[in-house]
């Protein structure tokens, strides 16, 4: 539709089709022809939606949610505790989990740590479909959604420095409701490049590439915390500066690809949810549904880190905390089950109700082993 502003076009001709992928009205990739990674659902690329039947689109499709640790530190009860809630709430209606590794965020990933990570995860019990996907290795089709948004007019390239933005006089700071990852874009390089190429032949500074956002929210129904406005403020990468994707591109094109149908995240990354949504809708993909649960904290209602002591599962099992431990406690913080429980992840899947999660923050730097 004219939505959609011509991004979704007939499947272009070439000898990579995954680039192709995100040009196509509707694309399926034959079961014999994997793109980058293994993935055990096939892709579908579909016409953009009205935020009024995109949830029961997403009813109507398989079930699919993922598991996706960031290789930038160990894993730590927080994280342990977003991934069992995402696990039990598609595994106990019957869906596919996948687990992919998001290895994107430049010098703070640790690439040892992916193997470290996939084996905690399995020694805690986490099983998944089809072998782990490792982000960084789909960068073609992350690149062919930026060039698709560049040349429709909805993104341009962007040589601003984050000091020059944080020092522009029309830079307030970000809303409450609003994503706070840095203060609001001015607008600078808006409409003053047509490519790349051209911003730096003009400046000698290589150019990211920005999303142009044209609506100040974009409503989605939250599986867990119902109607949310979704605030957008401010025009976001989507590419940075080294040629890397963005995390708010990255992770559409990704989930879209596997066919993802339910996201559940930490409400940290709430803010992200409508950027994701106005990606999703000018790519002309459908996007997954959404729960954001609260975050695990320190005694000082922070979100849990180094400062709260150490939380890491290689901590607890190096002090031969069991796995079934560790789960039982983690559940406890989400309200499953009963302090001093052991369990392996299984055996909430008959009980499980996503409704029984806390509203607020729960404290869970001050977890005692037996």
């Amino acid at each position: 539709g004219e939505d959609a502003l011509r991004l979704v076009q007939p499947l272009a001709q070439g000898p990579c089709r995954a680039a192709c992928a995100l040009r196509g009205l509707r694309f399926e990739r034959p079961s014999d022809e994997p793109i980058l990674s293994p993935s055990p659902t096939r892709s579908r690329y579909t016409a953009p939606m009205t935020a009024r039947n995109e949830a029961a689109d997403a009813k109507a499709r398989p079930l699919v949610g993922r598991l996706a640790p960031s290789p930038t530190g160990v894993l730590h009860l927080g994280n342990v505790r977003s991934f069992l809630l995402a696990w039990l709430s598609v595994r106990s209606r019957g869906g596919t989990i996948l687990l992919r590794v998001e290895d994107i965020d430049g010098p703070r990933v640790r690439p040892e740590l992916i193997d470290r990570t996939i084996s905690d995860l399995t020694w805690l019990g986490f099983d998944w479909d089809g072998d782990p996907v490792v982000q960084s290795t789909r960068r073609v089709l992350h690149d062919a959604a930026a060039d698709r948004l560049l040349e429709a007019g909805r993104a341009y390239p962007c040589v601003c420095s984050r000091k020059e933005i944080e020092e522009a006089a029309s830079a307030p700071h970000e809303p409450l409701d609003a994503p706070t990852d840095g203060p609001i874009y001015p607008g600078t390089c808006r409409g003053l490049y047509a490519t790349l190429e051209e911003a730096r032949s003009r400046t000698g500074r290589e150019a990211a590439l920005r999303y142009h956002v044209t609506r100040d929210h974009d409503p989605f129904d939250d599986l867990f915390l119902g109607e949310q406005r979704g605030a957008v403020v401010g025009d976001f990468v989507i590419r940075k500066r080294d040629g890397s994707p963005a995390y708010q591109l990255a992770v559409v094109v990704d989930d879209a690809d596997q066919g993802v149908t339910e996201v559940l995240l930490a409400d940290d990354l709430l803010p992200s949810t409508p950027r994701q949504l106005l990606l999703y809708r000018d790519l002309g993909l459908t996007p997954p549904r959404f729960a954001h649960v609260p975050l695990v904290v320190g005694h000082d209602g922070r979100r849990l880190a180094k400062r709260h002591g150490d939380t890491s599962i290689d901590f607890y099992r190096a002090r031969g905390v069991s796995a079934e431990q560790i789960i039982g406690a983690v559940a406890n913080l989400a309200g499953l089950a009963a302090p001093g429980s052991s369990f392996r992840p299984t055996d909430l899947l008959a009980t499980f109700d996503l409704s029984a999660v806390p509203p607020t923050p729960i404290a869970g730097d001050d977890l005692a082993f037996d």
